[in-house]
């Protein structure tokens, strides 16, 4: 009976784990897809680098905001809304991965449907490219705010560590010079 149990559990974990493979695979195999068919001509390959280009944006301006997040930055609703950026690269991929393929399988254009995908995927990444643009900056008037510090900081330490000239010292040098001038002299 026991072997049974864990004959069960056994078949119930491999179960879940192919299915987990299964899905990425599918989705290795899309991507794969999508890199082959954009490197042909035509409408089709143009659909299909506006893909990778979209996946390439809305993936860089992800990590830059988790990065941004695991510093502790506040972000105020920028997470809320590169989810919703995230939503709506996802549902235009889809709509550019239609087009190109009614555009491999047909040869009569939309022209219209071309030019407002186009237009959409030109505001998804512009979005996404302002979003890193104003995390950038952020970083870079953090970090200033750091340097400008280490290097207050630097300065002191660097005064403190000179040797400091000894007043008694200065008078018996100018005292000296003034005898030998007096010696010159005569």
């Amino acid at each position: 009976m026991i072997f049974l149990a864990l004959a069960g559990v056994a078949v119930y974990a491999l179960v879940k784990v192919g299915k987990r493979a299964s899905r990425s695979a599918r989705q290795a195999t899309a991507r794969l897809a999508t890199h082959v068919n954009a490197m042909g001509t035509g409408d089709a390959a143009e659909v299909e680098r506006l893909r990778l280009d979209l996946r390439r944006e809305v993936s860089m301006t992800r990590q830059a905001i988790d990065a941004a997040m695991q510093q502790g930055w506040g972000l105020g609703d920028l997470p809320q809304l590169m989810g919703e950026l995230s939503r709506q690269a996802d549902v235009h991929d889809t709509q550019l991965g239609m087009y190109a393929q009614q555009r491999r399988a047909s040869p009569y254009v939309d022209h219209v449907t071309l030019n407002r995908l186009r237009e959409h995927q030109a505001k998804l990444t512009a979005m996404c490219a302002r979003i890193r643009a104003d995390l950038l900056d952020s970083q870079v008037h953090h970090a200033a705010t750091g340097i400008d510090e280490l290097h207050a900081r630097t300065e002191l330490e660097i005064e403190s560590r000179r040797r400091t000239v000894d007043p008694l010292d200065e008078i018996d040098e100018l005292y000296n010079k003034t005898m030998q001038e007096r010696r010159d002299q005569t």
